[in-house]
């Protein structure tokens, strides 16, 4: 979820001539005298000068700086659907990450397993945010309960947890963790860790879209939007593609994490069950979807949400 969708209606080379040879007439005397006759001496004759030609110089071209060509516009829908993090960023690789053996039964016991999360994410998506030429910054962290004050508004603890691009910070809700997993069941335990794996995946996905300026275009593209239904498309764009590129990292440590047995299980019920009742995340079907083909690729390059047709982001 991004904090700021609902507030989105406001948002040398210089040349110069080679040297030209000037051609110079440098004055010369030329002495005239008579030769001598008989008789009575002939003043000699005044030596006659000749005049001085004038130098003739070509003049200099005038130094002239050639404008440095203008890098080309780059459009909001190019940003978000061609953008260098499709073709650039490669294959996930494993950083053998694993769960923490910390329970979220507590406050204290989820902000443990955040802390090691967001340690596996940050070492896993800066080389690849890199080689899609942008610098890698990673999130900052924080946990609320009851309601949270944000650049991007104020959030309570009882909706989703949130990603806040004016800051980069990801805001993981400790009430809610706490009570999934306090759920009866041992299957809802599991379920419960499985969604805060894939949650704080989700809202780091969003981090790397804010990082490669898919984020901000598509802010602007449904600002730009000329109807409502055209705005909630491409926030399902956004928020679609998002959980594509946090289940790269999960798929990418499927094995060390890990997602086997019960906790496969509610993983891939998860990412199916999912209502979106404003309409502006996707529904269960194509959330299933995309999370698959983030898991099973580990590319981004699968993840372009916003090439795919209007049925595939329903």
């Amino acid at each position: 979820m991004v904090g700021l969708s609902a507030a989105l209606k406001d948002a040398g080379s210089s040349y110069s001539s080679d040297p030209t040879p000037s051609y110079t007439y440098s004055p010369t005397t030329s002495p005239t005298t008579t030769q001598p006759t008989a008789g009575p001496p002939t003043p000699v004759a005044s030596p006659t000068t000749t005049k001085p030609v004038p130098v003739a110089t070509r003049p200099t071209a005038p130094r002239t700086t050639k404008p440095k060509p203008k890098k080309p516009q780059v459009s909001d829908l190019d940003r978000v659907a061609r953008n260098r993090v499709y073709k650039s960023a490669g294959t996930m690789r494993s950083v053998g990450c694993r769960e923490s053996s910390a329970r979220p039964a507590t406050a204290a016991g989820a902000k443990v397993n955040y802390r090691n999360l967001i340690n596996c994410l940050n070492r896993s998506w800066p080389a690849m945010v890199q080689r899609s030429g942008v610098t890698f910054r990673p999130p900052r962290l924080m946990t609320f309960t009851g309601t949270v004050q944000s650049p991007c508004g104020a959030w309570s603890d009882t909706g989703p947890p949130f990603y806040c691009p004016s800051n980069g910070t990801i805001y993981m809700n400790i009430t809610e963790d706490t009570r999934n997993y306090a759920l009866p069941n041992d299957y809802d335990k599991v379920w419960a860790r499985m969604w805060m794996l894939h949650q704080l995946a989700h809202e780091y996905g969003h981090h790397v879209q804010n990082l490669t300026g898919i984020m901000g275009a598509t802010h602007q593209l449904q600002y730009e939007a000329p109807t409502r239904a055209k705005e909630l498309e491409w926030s399902r764009r956004l928020e679609l593609q998002a959980s594509c590129f946090g289940d790269i990292f999960i798929g990418s440590n499927r094995s060390s994490y890990p997602i086997t047995g019960q906790s496969k299980f509610q993983w891939n019920f998860l990412i199916g069950a999912w209502t979106d009742h404003n309409n502006d995340h996707g529904d269960g079907v194509n959330h299933k979807y995309w999370a698959l083909r983030g898991w099973n690729s580990r590319n981004p390059s699968v993840c372009n949400t916003f090439t795919a047709s209007s049925r595939r982001v329903q």
